[in-house]
């Protein structure tokens, strides 16, 4: 019998890849959203750079480059994209309909048309949906028992946001409802912050909401420096805005939530189907109190504020 030669080494097989489509940008993104969706990953048995690998692209706050930004992923022919915000996601729909979508919104999903159904999401698309919209009008009640004395809060909006004006109204009904005024500062650039915030200080407006919005977000320390400067009682929905030294965040456990958004992608990489998925809904909210930038501001914090805090930095 001939002796055999050294086998040939088999070929290497290629790691599936996840797009990752954001309206943020690295630094948004980094701690709060892409360190525990990596966690979820790791809890289906998923390790970026060992058996997966992830191709980012961020619109950097500018929603008219995600159709763009899909397209190529989808040119790409990745294993799932993950969209991380409501038009992220319907970018993504539009691009393909075959390569599986996971998506993270905070807004009702089937009301916004992304999928058919909770329990039943259908198609190529579902994901993680969380408490946002329904909560704005609670973050200007917590601001109100803050300053009550306050009549006219202002409320910075990116008019190029798609849910701006939806989410504008419903403040407006809120803010009525509790016989305040809003007045809309209008904010789609960081020379725009600058000027929001100067308007802001020539009105003499005695307290600031900030609503969830990628460009706020990734603008974050330009926000905060402002709202320091002007010293202006300011509310915001994500806890990174308090923990950086915001005056107070009510908003979802963001990071439970992309938690969760790993675990899904991670079951579509095992062969799940997106449609036999059904939408995970996150309804904890949390409420952080920074009572260090409250003494800065000479606020007296009360105790039934206080008390309800999830969480109080001193």
């Amino acid at each position: 019998m001939a002796a055999r030669g050294p086998r040939a080494p088999r070929a290497q097989q290629p790691l599936p890849v996840i797009g990752w489509l954001s309206v943020g940008s690295p630094e948004s993104d980094s701690t709060v959203r892409l360190s525990p969706f990596r966690r979820g990953l790791d809890e289906t048995g998923h390790i970026e750079g060992q058996n997966v690998a992830i191709e980012y692209r961020w619109a950097e706050g500018q929603y008219d480059r995600l159709p763009a930004l899909a397209a190529d992923l989808v040119r790409r022919q990745l294993a799932v994209i993950v969209a991380a915000s409501a038009p992220a996601a319907l970018a993504a729909k539009a691009a393909t309909t075959t390569i599986p979508i996971v998506f993270l919104l905070g807004i009702d999903p089937v009301e916004f048309g992304v999928i058919a159904s909770l329990s039943r999401p259908g198609g190529n698309i579902t994901g993680t949906a969380i408490l946002s919209t329904e909560l704005s009008p609670k973050r200007l009640q917590l601001l109100h028992e803050l300053v009550p004395t306050v009549a006219v809060i202002g409320l910075l909006v990116n008019p190029t946001n798609p849910r701006a004006e939806p989410e504008t109204r419903n403040l407006q009904d809120a803010a009525s409802s509790l016989g305040l005024q809003l007045r809309i500062l209008p904010a789609s650039t960081a020379s725009e912050i600058d000027a929001a915030f100067a308007t802001l200080a020539e009105l003499q407006l005695g307290a600031l909401a900030v609503p969830a919005d990628p460009f706020f977000t990734n603008r974050k320390d330009q926000i905060l420096v402002l709202a320091a400067r002007y010293a202006v009682p300011a509310i915001y929905e994500w806890r990174e805005f308090a923990t950086a030294g915001g005056l107070m965040s009510y908003g979802p456990d963001l990071a439970e939530s992309y938690r969760k958004a790993g675990i899904c992608t991670g079951k579509i990489l095992k062969g799940v189907k997106p449609a036999d998925l059904p939408v995970e809904q996150v309804v904890k909210v949390e409420l952080v109190i920074n009572l260090k930038t409250a003494r800065t501001l000479g606020l007296t914090m009360p105790l039934t504020l206080s008390g309800r805090a999830d969480e109080v930095i001193e």
